[in-house]
């Protein structure tokens, strides 16, 4: 008579000390984007103040790389690693996410030491490759609610290659206008996702939470909100300034209505509830240079520093938290990242606004508060990425 097994079948673990960085797309992207980060800010900096000179001009080089060099690392990383949990479907693991890495970090040495057709060519391919992949797993698993992020990604291409066309004055465009075209997009991506996520979090974490959240409203201001931005772009004048103020007081009401206040003991929340607060801000100080009443400068660092740099660091700790099996806690390393991150936007644009005398030892000090804040993180967030889940599960 065959016996019976009383003990439970034990799943295989993956040992701890496990080489994991290709295991899921937040790995490679998330530790890339630091780490270029880290640098580019400093050299941005120093190129600033004349120390240190780019292929092209200084600030073409420097949003460029923060947009589609570090912003653009985050982005896909997040979506290769949302998009496998949206969908069920495998995203970019081993060899070919290593060879997207790699695509990537090409990228970014044709940026530092060219900028001819060659480097344009080079930098351009990640995105739309990064986009198909993305687009044919909704497509497999009809995940129709995410296809607009998809499309986002497939614009957030087109921009790319037409900001290339343009330095390369293959294209009659200011590149600098598709520089802010691609912010923009960033923005409105920041508050799509941020809608979906920041209050659900806020309301699993802390039970009970009281909060007004209406669909109606939602999808009102973020229209608002993409057409301020279109406006701005196009430089509208009054028009432009009155429909950002408009989208500005609905994203105030609508973050208000997540409680914020709530999560003031919780860092891993706040941070994020803080940093949407600077798209309102933003989307503010937008509206005062249509109306001529400060640098442009002033708004898109609101914007760049305050709202993608903050949910950035927010979403990159507790994303890899999560998805390396560990507690959803802040400890006093990610809580310095945040307030740093925090410190650099209010520095960047309050010399920029208030301080213009100021104005260059606001970006040096904001470059080195963003330098500690992302070292930071790297520091802390290396073994996490590189070595395998703690719970032994593959990702």
């Amino acid at each position: 008579m065959a016996l019976i097994r009383l003990d439970e079948p034990t799943s295989h673990r993956i040992p701890p000390d496990t080489f994991s960085l290709f295991a899921l797309g937040f790995r490679p992207f998330y530790l890339l984007a630091v780490l270029f980060s880290v640098v580019a800010i400093p050299i941005w900096a120093l190129v600033y103040s004349g120390v240190l000179h780019t292929r092209m001009p200084g600030i073409w080089w420097h949003a460029h790389e923060m947009i589609f060099g570090f912003a653009a690392a985050v982005i896909v990383g997040f979506l290769f690693t949302a998009g496998k949990t949206w969908t069920g479907l495998d995203t970019p693991t081993g060899k070919p996410l290593a060879a997207l890495a790699a695509l990537w970090i090409a990228g970014r040495l044709a940026m530092a030491f060219g900028s001819n057709t060659v480097a344009a060519l080079v930098d351009v391919v990640f995105l739309p490759v990064c986009a198909a992949i993305f687009f044919a797993v909704l497509l497999r698993s009809k995940s129709k609610r995410n296809y607009f992020i998809g499309g986002l990604l497939c614009v957030l291409s087109l921009v790319n290659l037409t900001f290339h066309l343009a330095q390369l004055g293959l294209a009659d465009v200011d590149p600098l206008k598709t520089l802010h075209l691609a912010l923009s997009l960033i923005v409105l991506l920041e508050t799509i996702i941020a809608g979906r996520v920041v209050p659900m979090f806020t309301a699993n974490a802390l039970r009970g939470v009281k909060q007004w959240r209406n669909k109606g409203f939602d999808y009102t201001a973020i229209g608002f909100t993409a057409a301020a931005l279109v406006l701005w772009v196009a430089d509208a004048g009054p028009l432009a300034a009155i429909v950002a103020v408009i989208a500005a007081l609905m994203q105030i009401a609508r973050t208000l209505g997540w409680n914020p206040w709530a999560t003031r003991v919780n860092a891993l929340l706040w941070v994020l509830h803080v940093s949407h607060l600077w798209i309102p801000v933003g989307l503010l100080l937008l509206a005062a240079t249509q109306w001529g009443l400060l640098p442009r400068s002033a708004g898109i660092h609101a914007l760049a520093i305050g709202s993608t740099g903050g949910l950035i660091i927010g979403m990159i700790t507790r994303t890899a938290l999560g998805h390396t099996g560990r507690m959803l806690a802040a400890g006093p390393v990610e809580t310095a990242a945040y307030v740093l991150v925090q410190i650099a936007a209010v520095a960047r644009v309050l010399t920029v606004a208030a301080i213009p005398a100021a104005a260059t030892g606001g970006v040096h000090l904001a470059a080195t508060l963003w330098a500690i804040a992302f070292a930071l993180y790297a520091w802390r967030y290396f073994p996490f990425l590189t070595r395998a889940r703690v719970d032994g599960k593959p990702g």
